[in-house]
């Protein structure tokens, strides 16, 4: 009489509906990533043989041939882990509660800034690089705003400045995504 052994559901292989269900999620991602532009998706440090697919599909105008690449697109992304690419679409979308926790911390950094000068002095012992004479300036001008009750032009580029000086978490210093369509209020 054969022997079972039950490991757990890791011992089992997946199912083949669960693998379908699995290639679609794949699938799902990579036409998430068709919608971006074109300098968006370079920026995000995808596998080159995707980058290029996800290029091709922009280009392609016929539908049929648009499904097929998309299926190809899936395809490509069954070898690589696809958990970095979620997270960095999530961040676009603003879904990110990491991303939420930066703006947030941000928005407190530019609220000291305005309200205290010894918030300013501990900024500029932070980040030695930062050109103290435009952060002060910026400063002066988005109290200046405040006082008198005028857009806060100076305040979205103080927020802009610390944006560019503060990475946010996982991604590199100056990254270029000053142009992105986040709010900074």
């Amino acid at each position: 009489m054969p022997e079972y052994h039950n490991d757990g559901a890791d011992a089992l292989p997946a199912s083949k509906s669960q693998r379908k269900r699995d290639m679609d999620a794949l699938q799902d991602i990579g036409r998430a990533l068709t919608e971006l532009p074109a300098a968006k998706l370079k920026k995000m440090n995808l596998d080159d043989g995707l980058l290029v697919a996800l290029l091709d599909f922009q280009r392609i105008s016929a539908n049929g041939a648009k499904r097929r690449q998309l299926q190809y697109i899936g395809k490509l992304m069954r070898d690589i882990d696809p958990e970095p690419i979620e997270q960095q679409l999530a961040a676009l979308r603003g879904d990110s509660s990491a991303h939420t926790r930066w703006l947030h911390l941000l928005e407190r950094w530019r609220e000291r800034l305005v309200e205290d000068d010894s918030h300013v002095q501990q900024l500029i012992n932070d980040f030695p690089q930062l050109d103290v004479q435009q952060l002060r300036t910026m400063v002066r001008n988005a109290r200046k705003e405040r006082e008198e009750s005028k857009p806060p032009k100076a305040n979205r580029q103080l927020f802009q400045l610390l944006k560019e000086l503060i990475p946010e978490q996982g991604k590199p210093a100056n990254s270029g995504d000053e142009q992105d369509d986040t709010q900074d209020e």
